[in-house]
């Protein structure tokens, strides 16, 4: 099976990523929210709190890997509070490479040094910090972090970035 940045996007893409995920032995909760019906409707508890306070002292950005369809989809289930959306389809290219991260600081009008990038995984963690941007990584099932993956910030839960991010 092929890596998934070897993958295409699209509906081919979700169903390929879900089944990469699942050979790979990844959590079953992980690889069902590959799923375009399953990554939607759960947005973890909270989430959703978060992106609220957080959406009231800065604007908010997606760089995604997902598809055009299920990376706007991700973003209408949770509240559609961002001002930027870059997905893998959208740009050509998929993270770490510098170009989703560029976007996403271009459509934001900001400077990387002071947008902090929450990284879901520790493959985001190299790319967000080579075009200037700090990392919170959010850890939540406790993964090993990559040599190269350094984040300024690392927790199991989301709840830290209302202290950072003020």
């Amino acid at each position: 099976m092929p890596t998934p940045a070897a993958l295409s996007t699209g509906t081919h893409f979700t169903t390929s990523v879900s089944t990469w995920v699942r050979s790979a032995s990844g959590p079953e909760d992980f690889a069902s929210g590959t799923e375009a019906p399953s990554a939607c409707s759960r947005p973890l508890s909270l989430a959703r709190h978060v992106l609220d306070v957080l959406a009231e002292r800065a604007p908010l950005g997606v760089a995604t890997n997902c598809s055009q369809a299920l990376g706007l989809a991700a973003v209408q289930c949770t509240g559609g509070r961002f001002a930027a959306v870059v997905t893998a389809e959208s740009i050509g290219f998929y993270k770490p490479r510098p170009e989703p991260y560029r976007e996403v600081i271009r459509q934001l009008n900001t400077d990387p040094a002071r947008t902090l990038f929450v990284a879901g995984s520790a493959a985001d963690v190299p790319g967000a910090r080579g075009v200037g941007m700090p990392v919170f990584w959010h850890n939540r099932i406790q993964l090993k972090p990559l040599d190269d993956a350094r984040p300024d910030f690392v927790a199991a839960s989301l709840e830290p970035l209302l202290e950072i991010v003020r």
